[in-house]
């Protein structure tokens, strides 16, 4: 007996099925997009690593969203969803906490990513021997770098051991690092147990981009394990406690550090290794790791009165400015922190200028705190207002197409960065996609 018209119609079923499935989830996060941007949300697409929810599997339980701690996810109509994108820098907390197994941690897609270093899966760049670690590759977070620092330093000692050190001029060591935060000091550390020479170039100061963050500004975390010193248990803990941390891993593991030392660019020398060239001097190298994070040069107003010593680009002690009248210009996480931490310091008056009319990327702690100072008169906030003229003691403000005079005695410019592109370019590193082509990444790594 022929069976072919029943199998016929039972994959035709199945497909209808399977159809209809896709149709709905589709519709369910148009729906969920759809909220987000009616509640003000911001649906911009994530740059790095992010969460992927399956709509089919997710009972909307909240576990993900109660754990997240960049106010990423939402419930909405009964499942989760991503309606802040642009916060998320891959904490992947949230998978962990899916009862359901609903959620998997995935990369943005290539386009997402146009202005991020091309790497291997060995996170060696386009040009042999040259890595990249934590942010600047495009993942966030502690973890990623300590880890990403510790894997990269593994690679190089492996190929040392496999095809021995390849030539290079007297007096080179083997890895340069770029930058002494997370990623640096993990691979200096590792570098130290596989008996590689390094030194450790870092254009401001010990702890990198950490060092910079406002007084008590709580750096989240995950475990992680930092080479020689075992297991990082801490899950939340303020900057101070984690610089104070790492100034006792340099000095037990004696870490060769030159701060306040930018490095300025890149030279490939004919038969391999790089020369390093600094504002101090330079380094010849056979491997060069690039630990220096997204942040660059800060990006600044291009207005009348910038260049006045009152204005600066960065916060490194809030209790160091009592009884002034300060303005910060931007809108973000570190603008906003920078106010909340200055506001709270005796005597100041603080002004927060944003050139949109509402915060659409702090976190929610943040914007709560925000709320509260405001009632209180601690904190004065002025949306669609952008500066126009610094002048010694006051600011000029654009305000809703008014001009306005603020008395003023310090601002803090914190709009964002520049990231270290051109650095790149000219170093030869490819930009522009997240991954390298097997024939580029079968290039690098045969070199």
């Amino acid at each position: 007996m022929d069976n072919t018209p029943t199998y016929i119609g039972f994959f035709i079923l199945v497909g209808i099925l399977v159809a209809s499935a896709v149709l709905r989830t589709r519709r369910r996060e148009k729906a969920a997009i759809a909220a987000a941007r009616r509640a003000g949300l911001s649906t911009d697409g994530p740059r790095a690593q992010h969460p992927r929810i399956d709509i089919s599997h997710c009972i909307g339980c909240g576990a993900c969203v109660d754990v997240c701690p960049e106010d990423v996810l939402a419930v909405i109509a009964g499942k989760a969803a991503i309606v802040s994108p642009a916060k998320c820098i891959g904490h992947g907390l949230c998978a962990e906490a899916c009862p359901v197994g609903a959620i998997e941690i995935v990369m943005a897609k290539p386009s997402i990513g146009a202005d991020l270093p091309a790497l291997t899966p060995e996170l060696e760049t386009n040009v042999p021997n040259l890595f990249v670690v934590g942010e600047l590759g495009g993942l966030a977070l502690i973890k990623n770098a300590v880890n990403q620092g510790r894997d990269v330093i593994d690679t190089i000692a492996g190929r040392f051991a496999r095809r021995g050190r390849p030539p290079a001029n007297a007096g080179a060591v083997d890895v340069c690092i770029v930058g002494a935060g997370p990623g640096g000091i993990s691979a200096a550390l590792r570098a130290t147990e596989r008996k590689l020479s390094y030194v450790i170039v870092e254009q401001d100061e010990f702890g990198g981009t950490v060092a910079r963050y406002p007084r008590q500004k709580l750096v989240l975390t995950s475990p992680v394990e930092f080479p020689g010193y075992g297991k990082f248990k801490k899950l939340q803990l303020s900057k101070e406690d984690l610089l104070k941390f790492w100034d006792q891993v340099r000095r037990e593991a004696r870490l060769a550090v030159r701060t306040q030392e930018r490095v300025e660019q890149i030279e490939r020398l004919v038969g391999g290794g790089y020369v390093v060239r600094s504002t101090r001097g330079q380094y010849v190298a056979r491997s060069v790791v690039l630990a220096l994070g997204r942040r660059g040069s800060p990006r600044k107003l291009e207005i009348p009165g910038e260049d006045l010593p009152k204005v600066m680009y960065s916060l490194l002690d809030a209790e160091a400015y009592t009884g002034a009248r300060v303005l910060i210009v931007g809108g973000g996480d570190s603008a906003v922190e920078t106010a909340l931490g200055l506001a709270h310091q005796h005597g100041n008056t603080v002004t927060l200028s944003y050139r949109k009319d509402s915060f659409s990327r702090i976190k929610e702690r943040n914007a709560q705190r925000v709320r509260e100072l405001a009632r209180s008169g601690k904190l004065t906030v002025i949306f669609n207002s952008q500066p126009v003229e610094i002048h010694t003691r006051s600011v000029l403000l654009e305000v809703d197409g008014q001009r306005r005079e603020v008395p003023n005695d310090y601002v803090w410019v914190l709009v964002g960065s520049l990231p270290p592109n051109d650095f790149l370019r000219q170093a030869g590193v490819q930009l522009g996609s997240r991954d390298l082509s097997d024939a580029a990444r079968a290039a690098a790594v045969g070199a």
